[in-house]
């Protein structure tokens, strides 16, 4: 909790010109599918801008799985301060995009108030949105977790958690009662959404489409959302040819094997999962668990030394094919939020997005780092324009 009160606090105290800053310091954002080098790029813009990086990735902010993960190295953040990386305990189940949006909000405005540019990196959508907009609704069990219980893994009564061990049906059905509109919206298998509207109207005494309503109707939003939380974002999206990009993807796992994944993940798997899954309570839906690799190299870590040579070897494979192809539709969905939410619906709340071609890595100096830092700089100077390169339309 400390950090983030230290950062409030210096941000509040920097007074007038720190606010003015906020206002003319671009926030810069780096979208992009997995593989296309956001990370690099991020490092680069804050090494030469003396900005600092705040990772956007729903599982780096566990502590471990460092390759499955794809966290950038120590030797990486110490050439430019990084943020939100490694700090919350890998057997806290409930760290959530709202304890994300808290955390990295307040970093952020810290940052500003510093006269520094903030980075934002990173390929999950919903948390990447919770900074860009006002989208989230504050609940009462949300606002009493601190950071310092996240970071221990302290047992903290979580609602939401609670309301996901009923029946999907039951869960709907009580929805339907209270919000018939998000109701609607919802199918009863999906009991996280559901579980979350319930948590909303129990904690806040009013139904979550009305709040979201209410969000919408503040000035600068839009049904897409409330209005942009900061004034003056930079916001580039990555993108490579597909048939390019699968193949740099299918390189990079095999590169993760080489450098160790399965070493990772076996010793992972001993210190956090073995006994939950000897006791068939393990969860891949919720926490570090989730992260894209651990599930489907299951069968490969719970098997023994009694399985053959010959099974273990075609687990092995089934689980870095398996890897390799939920990888590459991970890739897809990541593409397709970006298309969807800053080209497709355009609003008065959707920033410009700049895109940048990174097919050729050869060509990454003139195609990429060159147009992003000159990008940069005429929002430094001219806020909201970019010189001659045109956003997408």
């Amino acid at each position: 909790m400390a950090s983030v009160v230290m950062a409030a606090a210096n941000a509040a105290r920097a007074g007038p010109r720190a606010r003015a800053l906020r206002g003319s310091l671009p926030l810069v954002v780096i979208l992009g599918a997995t593989g296309t080098g956001k990370s690099k790029l991020a490092l680069q813009l804050g090494q030469r801008l003396g900005g600092e990086i705040v990772s956007a990735d729903s599982m780096q902010v566990y502590e471990g799985l460092n390759i499955i993960t794809n966290k950038v190295s120590s030797q990486e953040q110490r050439l430019c301060q990084h943020h939100m990386i490694s700090f919350v305990d890998p057997l806290v189940m409930n760290y959530t995009v709202v304890d994300f949006r808290n955390k990295a909000t307040a970093l952020i405005e810290d940052i500003f108030a510093r006269e520094k540019i903030p980075i934002v990196v990173g390929g999950t959508n919903y948390y990447i949105e919770s900074l860009l907009w006002k989208v989230l609704i504050n609940t009462k069990g949300e606002a009493l977790r601190s950071s310092e219980e996240i970071r221990k893994g302290e047992k903290v009564i979580d609602r939401k958690t609670e309301l996901e061990k009923m029946d999907g049906y039951e869960l709907h059905y009580r929805l339907s009662q209270v919000d018939p509109e998000m109701a609607a919206k919802l199918h009863p298998h999906d009991k996280r959404k559901v579980a979350r509207s319930l948590q909303v109207f129990e904690e806040t005494g009013i139904s979550h489409s009305e709040l979201l309503s209410r969000q919408h109707a503040e000035e600068g939003g839009s049904p897409l959302g409330g209005p942009l939380k900061f004034p003056n974002p930079c916001i580039f999206w990555l993108h490579a040819d597909q048939a390019v990009l699968d193949q740099r993807l299918e390189k990079r796992v095999d590169e993760m094997i080489a450098t160790g994944l399965l070493e990772e993940l076996k010793e992972f798997h001993r210190r956090y999962n073995q006994e939950k899954v000897a006791e068939n309570c393990q969860n891949y839906q919720h926490g570090i668990f989730q992260s894209i690799g651990f599930k489907e190299f299951h069968e490969y870590l719970i098997s023994d030394d009694q399985c053959s040579p010959e099974t273990r070897n075609l687990l092995l494979t089934r689980g870095i094919e398996a890897l390799k192809q939920v990888t590459k539709r991970y890739a897809r969905k990541q593409n397709k939020w970006v298309k969807n939410r800053f080209l497709s619906r355009p609003g008065p709340n959707v920033p410009p997005i700049y895109g940048l071609e990174v097919t050729d890595a050869l060509k990454w100096e003139e195609s990429v780092l060159g147009p992003a830092l000159q990008i940069v700089g005429s929002f430094i100077q001219v806020p909201s324009r970019a010189s001659n390169l045109e956003p997408l339309p």
